[in-house]
């Protein structure tokens, strides 16, 4: 392979490499709405499920921002009424990633009163978001009242 073409391979490769990780980036604690009729198990969170949403949080062991995030969303969850906490170590679940399509951690899923998945956060979520799909969560919850 001549000189020329190497180069031109390894620059095609560090820009598909860098659009890749600004994509993937952008998508990080982004709330993304869930519909159809997916539903959590509450034998599998080990906990009931709030009065009006629960925050399920998938993490391992070695996930280095999983703490910052059970602290927010522990913080959120003692502010609000019905709101509860839920944290899965996929570490010693790995049935449940499977699942519940956790590809990464920290995975926060926002649960109606129901077990329905409402949204769904990858990377970590910032509070005014968690705080606005819960509100939204929470409206639609009354409008099917």
């Amino acid at each position: 392979m001549s000189l020329p073409i190497a180069v031109a391979v390894v620059a095609a490769l560090l820009v598909v490499t860098v659009l890749a990780g600004v994509l993937l980036r952008r998508r990080d604690g982004r709330a993304v709405a869930v519909h159809g009729d997916r539903h959590v198990d509450p034998t599998d969170l080990m906990r009931p499920l709030g009065a009006h949403a629960t925050l399920v949080q998938f993490s391992t062991e070695f996930c280095a921002r999983c703490p910052q995030v059970r602290r927010m969303l522990g913080s959120v969850a003692d502010e609000r009424d019905g709101v509860v906490h839920a944290e899965v170590d996929l570490t010693s679940r790995s049935d449940l990633a499977a699942r519940y399509k956790v590809l990464s951690t920290p995975t926060t899923l926002i649960v109606d009163p129901e077990g329905r998945i409402r949204s769904r956060f990858t990377g970590v979520p910032t509070r005014a978001a968690v705080l606005s799909a819960l509100d939204g969560a929470e409206h639609v919850q009354e409008a099917t009242a």
